[in-house]
């Protein structure tokens, strides 16, 4: 029996009490239910033992940062840090259920209420946190790739058990489907977006750079059809080959991987000029092979070779143009 003036306010129930425990807590002659001695041994124990675990996740962190050095924000890291969280939290839920239930048929009437409390109320957070380990055990992306999710675009910097960060982007004149963005080229807009886990489960992820670090982009030309055409293609396929990516410039090995892996052929990685007639010229299109960061430097490379070699060799470059007449006004209007 607690003793003085905070025991007159909270004491335990005495054993005589209809359907309370004899250690029963009470407050202002209430008892509380559930509020016992032994839960508030368990309460303090549980407290303890996260602060434990907070301390063992703080020091894990620690070691890993003498081992990581200079290598922040690598892959090594982003898998580090995953492995860390995954154990801390795997040891504070076994903690915590070993504390309160000691009981394994308490323990299985438990965890099915609460269960199905949780799935209903929390059913995006559940989803979200599923998303995560089909990440990680998908390979769906890792840190540094540069991925398309739930309308993002951009690199990846970092992933929790329910969001994703991603360093955004901004998109090619040629998509034009994001009016948020004011970037009109593949380069990083500023800003961070968070984007939840979940969202692999409702639509595709675009992953950029896992796996195959290249991406196919175009450059179309448009040139008058009575301009020397085969001078023009040379001009074209030349300051193409001379900065993307070519078989030559891959090497044999890196060419072998890219056909024995995604069936790619060999002839395929060299730029390649097509030709399609509209109503106003011909437009000649140049496909070719960059690699998955940098593309706009590449085609920025292209576009100003192509141009000084037009000029130096008198070919035009097509454009709609518009022609004002002024009538002068007749005598009449004027007298």
């Amino acid at each position: 029996m607690l003793q003085g003036p905070i025991g007159s306010l909270l004491n335990t129930a005495p054993a005589s009490a209809a359907g309370a425990s004899p250690d029963a807590v009470r407050v202002f002659g209430v008892t509380l239910i559930g509020a016992t001695p032994h839960n508030l041994h368990k309460l303090l124990l549980t407290v303890g033992f996260i602060a434990v675990a907070w301390a063992i996740a703080w020091i894990l962190r620690q070691i890993l940062k003498l081992f990581i050095g200079t290598r922040s924000g690598t892959r090594f890291q982003f898998w580090a840090k995953q492995g860390v969280s995954l154990i801390v939290a795997g040891i504070l839920i076994l903690g915590v259920m070993s504390i309160w239930f000691d009981s394994p048929g308490r323990l299985a009437s438990v965890i099915g209420l609460i269960g199905a409390g949780i799935a209903f109320a929390l059913q995006r957070v559940i989803t979200a946190v599923a998303g995560y380990f089909v990440i990680l055990r998908g390979k769906t992306f890792n840190v540094g790739d540069r991925i398309l999710m739930g309308g993002v675009r951009g690199d990846v910097i970092g992933l929790t058990f329910m969001q994703t960060r991603i360093m955004e982007m901004g998109q090619s004149p040629r998509e034009e489907t994001d009016k948020r963005s004011w970037i009109h080229s593949r380069q990083f807009t500023g800003r961070i977006v968070t984007v939840t886990n979940d969202k692999v489960f409702d639509e595709p992820v675009y992953n950029y750079t896992h796996e195959f670090a290249y991406i196919w982009d175009e450059i179309s030309v448009p040139v008058h059809l009575h301009q020397d055409l085969k001078e023009a293609d040379r001009i074209i396929l030349d300051a193409t080959r001379k900065h993307a990516q070519t078989a030559e410039r891959l090497g044999a090995d890196e060419v072998k991987r890219m056909e024995d892996r995604f069936g790619i052929e060999a002839g395929a990685i060299s730029p390649r000029v097509f030709w399609r007639i509209t109503e106003n010229w011909l437009e000649m299109t140049v496909r070719f092979l960059g690699p998955d960061h940098g593309i706009r430097g590449i085609k920025d490379q292209i576009t100003r070779e192509i141009i000084e070699r037009f000029h130096r060799a008198g070919i035009a470059i097509a454009a709609v143009r518009q022609e004002a007449v002024t009538i002068p006004p007749s005598k009449d209007e004027d007298g």
